[in-house]
């Protein structure tokens, strides 16, 4: 009788996550930020960045859920409200980071403008990530692991079922 391994398809480490939440949030964050650039030329600022982040959140949600906390999937409604809740308090900090900007220099450049925001995001970025690897995605990376079976060395002949055996039913055939 030949035992199949189970493997299961874990969440990736903190740094492995973080790295891809930078690499997916960070990409997103500075194409939103251009993004909100080129629509603030056409409404109020702090509406282009309401639309920007919702759009944004969405996206970024799934890109979450798929790749960066290896959810297993596409993302819950119940995981995009809760993203959605995150997404609102970094919306506070870069409007408030934009409005003390603002507030403190009469016209800022371009230059200046995104490095503020970029800063806020970013540290935003850092609040959101705990939020999101430690209550958002928590309960997928526990209940929605996937298991597979491992790969074997010997082909399978053909009419035979490989089942997993565990170590009680391994106890009973010994």
């Amino acid at each position: 009788m030949e035992t199949v391994r189970e493997e299961r398809q874990t969440a990736p480490g903190a740094f492995v996550a973080f790295a891809r939440f930078v690499l997916c949030g960070g990409g997103l964050g500075i194409v939103s930020s251009l993004a909100v650039a080129g629509l603030a030329a056409r409404v109020p600022w702090m509406l282009a960045n309401a639309v920007i982040t919702v759009v944004s959140t969405l996206l970024a949600t799934e890109l979450h859920a798929r790749f960066t906390f290896g959810a297993g999937g596409r993302a819950t409604w119940r995981q995009h409200v809760q993203s959605a809740g995150s997404a609102a308090a970094a919306y506070a900090v870069t409007s408030l980071a934009m409005l003390g900007l603002r507030a403190g220099v009469a016209e800022p450049g371009a230059m200046l403008e995104q490095t503020v925001y970029l800063s806020a995001s970013a540290l935003a970025g850092v609040g959101r990530f705990v939020v999101l690897r430690l209550l958002v995605f928590a309960r997928s990376r526990a209940d929605g692991a996937t298991v597979r079976p491992a790969p074997s060395a010997r082909p399978v002949p053909a009419g035979v079922t490989r089942t997993p055996v565990t170590g009680p039913a391994l106890c009973r055939a010994a």
